[in-house]
């Protein structure tokens, strides 16, 4: 059974991405068990910059059904419009006019059971693209890509998390900024979140309504502080006043900013992020090894 590590953030720029990329590698070199990276931020997925010896192994297209009314069918009875959860149809019987809103619907195919003239059809319509890359360590990236225009985010996720082989025994999502939809559908089946965040006023306003959504959710998570050393303590403050589990810090350096702007990220990382990150990946698995006892808290 794989161990499903979730990294979200309140806002977008804490380093997400720079804990998810990290974890995976130094996981995927120290841990004997099979570990995969998923790339959840679809509408800008930049996991694979940092891999420069990556390559593509497969990619698809990923389709939703969008319905369509057939006019010459339909009696204008406005069934389908009631049916419809999304307000994605609009019937106009005076004018004869029907019509989907692609962007609106949702695919739950109501519409067909609604209707009593068989007017409604399904055609697919393309809504992203989802890769497979190989890395020269662990089980390589899958990346999901949303198609300009497209507002499918959450349907592409969970297309996306399907294609994580039974396998994987532990299976890295980096996920969205935020607390929309999309970063619920990738936390949602995660055993374990790292939320990641920064003492900056920004960052702890973000992070307050982050871990009421954890718990909405009822995950068990643990926070990382990044760029720890700039800021204030207020974020400190609203750890401990809230008894929540601090992870780890990882400490502000120019150097390091400097690589992961280059795309260097897990080429030489300065001795104490280092330090931080094996730190951090010490508790995790320690989490890790909770759950293969069914107890990741």
């Amino acid at each position: 059974m794989s161990c499903k590590i979730a990294v979200a953030s309140g806002k977008g720029g804490t380093g997400k991405t720079t804990v998810a990329v990290s974890i995976y590698h130094m996981l995927a070199q120290t841990s004997k068990g099979k570990v995969q990276l998923v790339d959840c931020d679809v509408e800008e997925p930049n996991d694979l910059i940092f891999f420069d010896d990556a390559e593509e192994a497969g990619a698809e297209d990923v389709l939703q059904m969008i319905p369509a009314i057939d006019t010459e069918k339909c009696t204008f009875c406005r069934k389908c419009a009631e049916y419809c959860e999304f307000n994605a149809i609009v019937v106009l019987p005076t004018a004869q006019f029907a019509e989907i809103n692609s962007s609106l619907c949702h695919s739950c195919g109501a519409c067909l059971v609604a209707c009593p003239s068989n007017a409604i059809t399904e055609h697919p319509h393309p809504i992203g693209k989802i890769s497979h890359y190989k890395t020269k360590v662990g089980e390589g990236l899958l990346e999901g890509k949303l198609n300009i225009g497209s507002a499918m985010q959450t349907m592409l996720i969970r297309e996306l998390k399907k294609k994580v082989a039974p396998n994987r025994e532990i299976v890295i999502y980096d996920g969205p900024p935020g607390t929309s939809c999309s970063a619920v559908e990738t936390t949602i089946d995660a055993d374990y979140v790292l939320l990641v965040t920064e003492p900056t006023p920004f960052g702890l306003h973000d992070l307050k309504i982050t871990v009421e959504l954890m718990k909405q959710l009822n995950k068990a998570f643990g926070i990382i502080i990044n760029k720890a050393g700039l800021g204030n303590e207020d974020i400190y403050h609203y750890i401990r006043q809230n008894n929540l589990e601090l992870l780890g810090e990882i400490p502000f350096a120019n150097s390091f900013a400097s690589n992961y702007a280059q795309g260097k990220l897990l080429e030489t990382l300065p001795p104490e992020i280092t330090k931080s990150l094996k730190n951090v990946l010490n508790r995790l698995q320690a989490k890790i090894l909770s759950h293969e006892g069914n107890n990741l808290t």
